[in-house]
This record gives structure tokens, C-alpha cells and sequence, in this order.
């Protein structure tokens, strides 16, 4: 999906890391949440509370997720799942573009 259509955008945008890591909520009719958002190069740590599938929309990092063996690599056109309830770490090897999208239990 390369667009989204009848959708309402939080205009505040959620900020972390002192401003290496930000992102904007889109909201669906149905209730839907994702967020897109750029993180520059670093080394960061996020919590979930739901699930969340992050597409790599451009750019490259490596993710340690709860449970893996070890950190993979993900670059541009790629995505990987965060369990709900959970801590997991990147580092962000090039300014990268994603959107992360939300899964209700």
C-alpha cells in the first residue's frame, strides 16, 4: 500500500531520543493505528504494548527482538513483528523510513 485514503493524522508528533527517533499517527475509520516515522543512525531500545509489524520503508538496521537467536538485519522493503508486552533494540545503520502498524488483540 503506497498511500492512505480517509484518514485522520495527529498533527503532534511523537518525539524520542531527543529528536533522533520521530513519527506521526495516522488513525483509520475503523479505528486502526499506524505511525510513520524516520529514525536516524543510533542505537535505541522501545517497549511495546501491542503487537507491531515495523515495515522498512527505506534504509537499514538491525533488530533484536525478544526470543530471537541473535540480531537480523533489516533493510528497505523489509518488516519484522514485536510481540506485545515487550522490550526490543535496534541499531539504525542508515536514516531509515517506516511505519509501524498496530495489531489489537
Amino acid at each position: 500500500m503506497q498511500d492512505f485514503k480517509n484518514v485522520t493524522i495527529v498533527k503532534k508528533a511523537n518525539i524520542y531520543f531527543d529528536g533522533k527517533v520521530t513519527s506521526r499517527t495516522v488513525i483509520f475509520a475503523d479505528g486502526a493505528k499506524k505511525t510513520l516515522g524516520i529514525m536516524f543512525p543510533g542505537d535505541y531500545e522501545f517497549g511495546t504494548a501491542e503487537k507491531e509489524i515495523m515495515e522498512i520503508l527505506d534504509g537499514r538496521l538491525e533488530v533484536l527482538i525478544p526470543g530471537a537467536a541473535g540480531w537480523q538485519t533489516i533493510e528497505g522493503g523489509q518488516s519484522f513483528e514485536v510481540p506485545a508486552q515487550s522490550k526490543f533494540s535496534l541499531k539504525v545503520k542508515r536514516l531509515t523510513d517506516y511505519c509501524c502498524t498496530y495489531v489489537a488483540p
